[in-house]
């Protein structure tokens, strides 16, 4: 599957462009993690760009990710993509666990990257020197960007091998590659 068919799919399913911008934020760092690791970029950018597509539509777990994985497979797109926008819902896990790199990068991209922008969102530079100690700090803070679990947040780094600071360092780059596009550039003056 080529991005632009990936982009077709999100823009026939998703109108809100809060979501469309949080799937564009996960596939810049499913891509930037792919290119660290010398895996497929198109395909592991494909997932990230695809992994909430339903959400609208059936926001409802298990409708959530099962709903989408049959229009997927109706349209043909790649098993290994399917199955990873599976696995980044845990009511999915029994079948589609987070035993390969592509999955477990999804799991430990997706709510990280949405903390990112809200922070960046209260910035007066946005996504621009961005550190992570800012977000680290802002994770202590329970009532900022609430539903995002926390607990998600460390257990990625964790299944990356990562430490904390690294795994938010390279997201904060991924999504300033994308910064235009997220809407995280700095106000023009």
């Amino acid at each position: 599957m080529n991005r632009n068919d990936a982009w077709n799919i999100v823009c026939e399913f998703v109108e809100s462009d809060a979501l469309r911008k949080h799937m564009l934020a996960v596939e810049a760092a499913m891509r930037y993690y792919a290119e660290m690791n010398g895996e497929d970029v198109e395909l592991w950018g494909a997932v990230g760009l695809l992994h909430d597509f339903d959400y609208e539509r059936w926001p409802e777990p298990p409708d959530h990710t099962r709903e989408g994985a049959k229009i997927l497979r109706e349209r043909g797109v790649d098993a290994e993509i399917v199955g990873a926008m599976l696995s980044h819902a845990e009511w999915n896990h029994d079948e589609f666990p987070l035993d390969r790199p592509v999955r477990i990068t999804l799991s430990a991209v997706d709510e990280l990257c949405g903390f990112i922008t809200a922070v960046s969102l209260v910035r007066p530079t946005r996504i621009e020197g961005l550190a992570p100690k800012s977000v680290k700090k802002k994770l202590k803070t329970p009532a900022f960007a609430a539903a995002v679990s926390r607990e998600d947040v460390t257990r990625g780094a964790e299944l990356l091998g990562l430490s904390l600071d690294d795994h938010i360092a390279n997201c904060i780059a991924a999504l300033q590659r994308a910064a235009p596009a997220l809407g995280l550039s700095p106000p023009s003056a």
